[in-house]
């Protein structure tokens, strides 16, 4: 009968601790967790699934260096599309990503969700930061 008590005891700490969460946290997977699924309808097949890229023709997405150092552009390439010569992990990268028509919400999920996944660690790109960002696209 005691071991029962102990166990049941046990059990009602482990979901008290899990169900105990931050919002942070709780927005953070809700974002990361849908970036996933429009990740894999709108960039997996060019990034592919790991984001490793294809070889010299489409850049992976695993340089933490260049998503943190270009944070504030990330939703403008989504939204507008990229151009011209992009350098990434020192190799030189010449063509053209198209532009999608995700809304904010989207692109912060899949931003999300790329800058946390492939070897990147970074918070939340939220709705509100992606909308001052496009605000400022060129």
């Amino acid at each position: 009968m005691r071991l029962k008590f102990i166990i049941v005891i046990c059990f009602a700490l482990v979901a008290m601790v899990v169900s105990c969460q931050s919002d942070e946290i709780i927005e953070f997977n809700r974002y990361y967790v849908n970036g996933s699924t429009v990740y894999q309808v709108h960039c997996q097949n060019c990034h592919g699934a790991k984001g490793e890229g294809l070889q010299g023709l489409i850049p992976s997405l695993t340089d933490s260096a260049y998503l943190k150092n270009n944070r504030e552009v990330l939703a403008c390439f989504i939204k507008k599309g990229l151009k011209g010569n992009i350098t990434i992990n020192n190799k030189n990268y010449e063509g053209e990503m198209p532009p999608d028509d995700l809304a904010p919400l989207e692109i912060a999920q899949v931003l999300t969700y790329i800058t946390n996944s492939f070897g990147n660690k970074m918070p939340t790109i939220n709705t509100e930061k992606v909308n001052a960002d496009l605000a400022k696209c060129r």
